[in-house]
């Protein structure tokens, strides 16, 4: 990446930090007081600075910021939607004719959960969201397709399989890895509603920072208006088999709990995913399973062993 800022929205989650990482000091890091009505105005500040720190040269954002899980209330994901399409809309009016790339973080999962045809799934297949999170996250791509279109900008779109890592958000319910090491080291019971034999695509984040980044670069050098890519490892892998894995990394045995719940109707029994849309860069998921299960699980430790699970 070229030696300027990047502004990257929700710098604190799980991509974000990946991403601000890799970037270091070219990282702006956009401070946003979420769920409070200061939220619009935070965001419109971050993309005031950002203008004002390239100068003439062309602009970039990565939003990877995303409270929204499957089971989180309309309300919260409408003022999600509301706050991305604001901060689009004030972007472009204050960047004018000066040239810029927006990479969304979308969600490969939450748009394709009820998507019919063969897998693995590609670009081509057509959304089909299940639950009001993946709902969401198709009506922030189409409204930044409406935006970013009408003003000549430039949008990469990356529809993310399930992401992990070190330092994932535990409380939300997200991010299957994390909560199966959590048991191991807290003794707690995870409740699994979904089929042991459920198939999901799992990215380590700094794989997927690396591929976002790398994905912004390549727009801008083609000058690609608007292209959608899946970014995955490109391999499908059930729950049981996560679980044997992690019974042979540690020596333990997760604590699971397989019980029925309503959120069960809005999962895929099948995520398998394959990107053919710049295949070049399929290349920066490197990261074995067993890696960065362990380093995951490390992480989790070290949370716990200074008492920040605990809080």
């Amino acid at each position: 990446m070229a030696d300027r800022p990047t502004l990257v929205v929700g710098s604190s989650g799980l991509l974000g930090s990946s991403v601000s990482t890799l970037l270091g000091d070219r990282a702006l890091r956009a401070r946003v007081r979420w769920s409070t009505p200061d939220a619009p105005g935070d965001l419109a500040a971050a993309a005031n600075a950002l203008l004002a720190s390239v100068e003439d040269a062309p602009w970039r954002v990565m939003w990877c910021a995303g409270a929204g899980v499957v089971g989180t209330s309309q309300e919260a994901l409408d003022r999600e939607v509301e706050e991305f399409a604001g901060f689009l809309e004030h972007l472009t009016a204050a960047a004018g004719d000066q040239r810029g790339t927006v990479l969304l973080a979308s969600s490969a999962g939450g748009l394709l959960a009820g998507a019919d045809g063969p897998r693995p799934f590609t670009e081509a297949t057509e959304p089909a969201p299940l639950a009001p999170y993946g709902h969401a996250k198709l009506a922030m791509e189409q409204v930044a397709t409406r935006i970013l279109g009408d003003a000549h900008q430039r949008l990469a779109i990356g529809r993310i399989a399930n992401l992990y890592g070190p330092g994932q958000n535990l409380a939300k319910m997200q991010g299957l890895i994390s909560h199966l090491g959590r048991t191991l080291v807290s003794g707690s019971p995870l409740g699994v509603y979904v089929p042991i034999d459920t198939i999901r695509d799992y990215l380590y984040a700094d794989d997927c920072a690396a591929m976002a980044l790398a994905f912004v670069e390549t727009a801008e050098e083609r000058d690609l208006a608007h292209t959608t890519k899946i970014l995955a490892s490109g391999n499908g892998v059930t729950i049981g088999e996560l679980i044997g894995l992690l019974r042979h990394l540690t020596k333990r045995k997760p604590h699971v709990i397989y019980a029925a719940s309503k959120l069960a109707s809005a999962q895929s029994s099948d995520l398998r995913l394959r990107s053919m849309v710049l295949p070049e860069l399929n290349a920066y998921a490197t990261t074995p399973l067993p890696v960065g299960v362990s380093a995951t699980v490390e992480g989790i430790l070290r949370q716990f062993r200074e008492g920040e699970l605990a809080s």
